[in-house]
């Protein structure tokens, strides 16, 4: 196995226990930094920059990144709901050749209808995957070349040209994870990579056949990725106590509370990760190895892989042999868990073997960090 290994910026702030503010860390440009230097040094394929209203904008964290890395891929978020196609394509353009070609796309059509009517966008479920379908569909042309006539449902655009194209031909690959039927049917029309929250296994291999059926029908192919935490130790026990310790200060109120305001949100995906926990901190190996502490608190992806090395690679084999080609991760603190499971666990995996060299420019800064917490 030697899959793609992402890594991810936490742009809405880092922490060592969930569930409260206590030995936090503020997602500044100077940690996001040290977190996109050192994983790039540690031979990381790329880095997955979140989007929401409680991150900082993806689209300024990646160009603050440029002049600071040279290899490592950013998959940014493209908002379907937010802005016009005809702009972000121009955007698209401008950051894949600054970065020489190293840009990705993550497509968000928005999982949260309060955070969306914040924003102002009013669609209903639904509606947003059909307007990011016809979204897609403009996107497409312009990076192609194409002068754009397009009278849509929720989009129009007229005599549109996108005059400065990307890097890459025809465009910035397309990444995307949703797990509802309109979003397993945008996958199959659109994007190049389509990424799964982590679930058990037979839930994944099911979710990665319907894709790959509705693809077909429109006679295209689909790579798939997972989006998963990792809690990788030495020794299992090491792991399982390091997971409980992340959410030791957690209360049954935080949960609630958590759980409250997830059930309001129209996302499908976000419905599976509760249910797989359904609340109860006594229910959290989910599948072997597959613990679900993190969805307790947190929205999006809230499934971690425990275990020593050997017991995490052989999991994550388990999601390759589904046909899963990219793995993104992340873990608690993020600058931490990164250099941890690069050690431990890319000799495993067929990933060269990890070396610290290069790692003091952004070691010395950290320690000063943590001093003063």
């Amino acid at each position: 196995m030697n899959p793609d290994i992402f890594w991810f910026l936490p742009t809405s702030g880092d922490t060592r226990y969930l569930g409260t503010s206590d030995f936090g860390r503020y997602p500044t440009s100077e940690y996001l930094r040290q977190i996109a230097i050192t994983s790039e040094n540690l031979g990381y394929d790329g880095l997955l920059i979140p989007t929401g209203s409680a991150c900082l904008d993806p689209w300024v964290v990646a160009a603050s990144l440029i002049p600071v890395t040279q290899r490592i891929k950013l998959l940014v978020a493209l908002r379907t709901s937010l802005g016009g196609p005809a702009p972000s394509a121009r955007q698209a353009a401008t950051l894949d050749q600054a970065l020489h070609g190293r840009l990705l796309l993550n497509v968000v059509p928005g999982g949260d209808a309060a955070e969306l009517a914040a924003d102002g966008v009013q669609l209903g479920h639904d509606e947003r995957y059909a307007a990011a379908d016809e979204y897609l569909q403009i996107w497409k042309k312009l990076l192609s070349g194409e002068t754009v006539d397009f009278d849509g449902k929720y989009l129009s655009v007229t005599q549109s040209r996108n005059y400065h194209a990307p890097v890459q031909k025809p465009w910035p690959p397309l990444y995307f994870g949703g797990s509802s039927e309109a979003a397993h049917e945008l996958a199959a029309r659109h994007v190049d990579a389509y990424l799964t929250w982590g679930e058990p296994p037979a839930a994944v291999a099911s979710k990665i056949a319907d894709v790959r059926a509705r693809a077909a029908k429109h006679h295209r192919t689909v790579r798939f990725g997972l989006r998963v935490h990792v809690i990788v130790r030495e020794t299992e026990d090491e792991a399982w106590q390091d997971a409980h310790r992340l959410i030791s200060h957690i209360t049954d109120d935080d949960i609630a509370r958590a759980q409250h305001n997830y059930a309001q949100m129209d996302s499908v995906g976000q419905q599976r990760m509760a249910a797989l926990h359904a609340g109860r901190r006594d229910k959290l190996e989910v599948a072997p190895n597959l613990w679900a502490g993190v969805g307790l608190v947190r929205g999006g992806a809230g499934t971690s892989l425990v275990g020593d090395p050997q017991t995490v690679a052989a999991r994550l084999q388990e999601y390759a042999d589904l046909g899963i080609d990219t793995f993104v991760l992340s873990g608690y603190p993020h600058l931490e868990e990164a250099i941890r499971f690069a050690e431990l666990v890319f000799p495993l995996l067929g990933k060269a073997a990890v070396t610290t060299q290069g790692l003091a420019q952004t070691g010395g800064a950290f320690d000063r960090r943590v001093a003063q917490e």
